[in-house]
């Protein structure tokens, strides 16, 4: 069998949680990590009996023993280092969001299309079976016609833990870019694209929304309630609506859970768990496409990561969300 060889490029959280993952999927394999410091490359590499240790991201990129890099570097590297590593002959799956704005991302694509790889954001929960088997059941009818959504990424993190990242304005930091993604995409997915009109509020801390909430309206009539924190805690469930009856789902983005309940009475659970934490199945379907010489993903496609980009750019001017970045642009 044919095995994609991974890089870690990262050694924070989301890149232990990839690194458990990974050890699941028949045709992936890591082999390497990068990071700034020897001293993190050598712990993360000790952790998970990777081979290879790189104190650099150029290293990792200039050397031939990997075929992909997963990044995990804050929103503000993801441009820097996707770049570094597809122009150096390497495929590259990256953390979501993928950029910081849209202009980041079209130069992405154009990086990826320049140099013939695969490039493709990790948006894991688009293909896990939960969201599979819900977009299933709304295109078979089983809830009508799709009327609404609703969805809530909302989080609170500890007093220790305010020098992190999602809460610095140079690294993208905020509740939109670190968890709203996930609500645009839960509402394109069942409700399309066609918005007629969209409102949004945020509020702030030390410079980054620590809640915002959007409510888009679609051509159809439909409505999307969305919402996401850093600093307060709501349930993380999610609605979709239809004419016939509603589903329930705890995790909105990522369901392993599904209720179904009809108008006429009628009620059923449906099970739909990960193969482990939920990446595995993104990192299965990224490395298909690479064995099969796709240079864009069909589920996770660029026109969907552009369409989200440029839909938070547009929230962000609504509610006064800026980034350094954003000058660059």
């Amino acid at each position: 069998m044919t095995k994609i060889r991974f890089g870690i490029v990262g050694t924070g959280t989301i890149a232990h949680r990839f690194a458990n993952a990974i050890k699941n999927v028949p045709n992936a394999e890591l082999v390497a990590v990068a990071s700034r410091t020897k001293e993190n490359a050598e712990n993360f590499g000790n952790e998970f009996d990777i081979a290879v240790r790189f104190d650099s991201y150029e290293k990792m990129a200039q050397s031939d023993v990997i075929d992909a890099a997963y990044i995990a570097v804050p929103h503000s590297g993801h441009k820097e280092c996707s770049c570094l590593m597809m122009n150096n002959g390497k495929h590259v799956l990256c953390e979501k969001p993928m950029a910081v704005n849209f202009s980041e991302a079209q130069e992405m694509f154009c990086c990826a299309e320049k140099n013939n790889v695969l490039l493709m954001e990790a948006m894991w929960a688009r293909l896990v079976p939960g969201t599979l088997k819900l977009l299933q059941l709304v295109e078979q009818g089983v809830l009508g016609d799709i009327l609404g959504v609703e969805g809530k990424f909302c989080y609170t993190m500890d007093e220790d833990e305010m020098d992190h990242h999602v809460f610095k304005t140079e690294n993208g930091g905020g509740s939109l870019l670190d968890v709203g993604v996930y609500g645009l995409n839960f509402a394109s997915w069942y409700l399309g694209k066609e918005i007629a009109e969209a409102t949004a509020q945020s509020s702030f801390y030390n410079g980054v929304d620590k809640h915002t909430c959007v409510l888009l309206k679609y051509k159809s009539g439909a409505i999307a309630d969305l919402s996401s924190a850093i600093l307060l805690r709501k349930p993380n469930e999610g609605y979709v609506y239809g004419s016939k009856g509603y589903a329930k789902v705890n995790r909105f983005y990522a369901p392993q859970e599904i209720t179904i309940c009809l108008n006429n009475g009628e009620t059923q659970t449906i099970s739909a768990p990960y193969w482990g934490n939920g990446f595995e199945e993104q990192i299965d379907h990224f490395c298909d496409c690479v064995i099969k010489g796709l240079k864009k993903s069909p589920v996770v496609t660029p026109e969907q990561t552009l369409y989200i980009t440029k839909q938070m750019d547009e929230i962000r001017k609504m509610t006064g969300i800026k980034y350094p970045q954003d000058r660059e642009g």
